[in-house]
């Protein structure tokens, strides 16, 4: 089907970008539907004045001017995406992108310009959105890893007080662990609320997880296991704990060491496969994001390598920008994913069942 001049300008005419053209004054000659929604003045306000109203200033307006006589931009005569600003009529500043040309007469003199402005104002706003999406998943992955620290200390800090009182009272002392532990969790649920806001409007991340199991933090912290079970149960496994955060790696062997397990730790994957190339251990503990080697490429020199050596990864943070945990699960990962703050009697529980099975 032809497209005639009539119908091309109906749809010229009804373009939801902003279309204006000038003559070889600058006044304007022809505004379309898009520009009187974008911008805010009718046909009639605008047509045979000068375009410069339509900028913020002249200065903006010979800026676009010079860069479409220039051939250092998208080449002579023309201008393509050029970013620049437009000035609505109720005061509102537009960043727009333009793309235009200027128009010539038979005897080849400038006789005007048409220009196509795209308002960006959606398309930055998605941006915005992503980019404090992404500030947000690096705080929480921050601020998740001292919660770590201090939930482990509680807990360890709770079994020196029962060992220490014996058969006294240490109601109020166990109580204030509680409330610690509780305003952890409550930090826990804001940094969980911030996740969900960013899986919601910027990114998929829960479904690639599939059947793993992601440990919520968010119940009771009471100290129920009693010592010597665990002790009967895990004494002697030889752990090795992987995570860059020396902090996380620390209480994590305090944990387990409490058991009865021999732990070492390592900073990343690199040193992690150093420490196995040194001694032997019953399961590897790895964080998923780490520099030098992350917890997808150990986990695959250690299938390559050590196929029957259990693997349990953690992540301070259920968002997995690196696909390190898909990617994972898909080269045969069966471990639990934890989330930090690591539940030290979630962690003895499915450490038990990992290597039992």
């Amino acid at each position: 089907m032809a497209l005639s001049k009539e119908r091309l300008q109906r749809l010229i005419d009804r373009s939801t970008d902003i279309v204006v053209a000038t003559d070889r004054s600058g006044l304007v000659v022809y505004y379309n539907d898009g520009a009187k929604r974008s911008l805010g003045y009718t046909q009639e306000e605008v047509l045979d004045t000068h375009v410069g109203r339509l900028y913020p200033d002249v200065a903006e307006a010979k800026r676009v001017m010079a860069a479409m006589r220039s051939e250092k931009i998208a080449g002579k005569d023309i201008i393509e995406t050029f970013q620049t600003g437009l000035l609505a009529k109720n005061g509102d500043h537009i960043p727009v992108a333009i793309s235009g040309t200027l128009i010539f007469d038979e005897e080849g003199d400038e006789d005007g310009t048409i220009g196509y402005a795209k308002d960006l104002r959606d398309i930055l706003h998605k941006d915005q959105l992503a980019t404090l999406g992404e500030v947000a998943v690096g705080l929480s992955h921050e601020i998740n890893n001292p919660l770590a620290v201090i939930l482990n200390q509680a807990e360890l800090l709770e079994g020196d007080v029962l060992r220490l009182v014996g058969d006294g009272d240490c109601s109020v002392e166990v109580e204030r662990l509680d409330a610690m532990r509780r305003e952890v969790g409550r930090i826990a649920q804001i940094l969980d609320r911030l996740g969900e806001m960013v899986e919601t409007d910027s990114y998929e991340t829960i479904d690639y997880i599939g059947p793993a199991r992601m440990v919520d933090l968010r119940g009771s912290k009471h100290l129920a296991e009693d010592a010597a079970r665990w002790s009967e149960r895990l004494g002697g496994l030889r752990i090795l704990v992987v995570d860059d955060d020396a902090g996380i790696c620390i209480t994590l062997k305090e944990i387990l060491s409490s058991v009865g397990c021999s732990v070492e730790t390592a900073g990343d994957g690199v040193e992690a496969l150093a420490c196995l190339d040194a001694a032997s251990f019953d399961l590897l503990l790895t964080d998923v994001v780490m520099p030098k080697m992350d917890g997808h490429e150990l986990y695959l020199a250690l299938q390559k390598d050590r196929p029957d050596l259990p693997v349990l990864m953690m992540t301070a943070f259920h968002y997995d920008k690196d696909h390190i945990i898909k990617r994972s699960r898909m080269k045969g990962l069966e471990g639990v994913i934890f989330k930090k703050p690591v539940d030290p009697a979630r962690l003895r529980q499915v450490i038990a069942e990992t290597v039992g099975r």
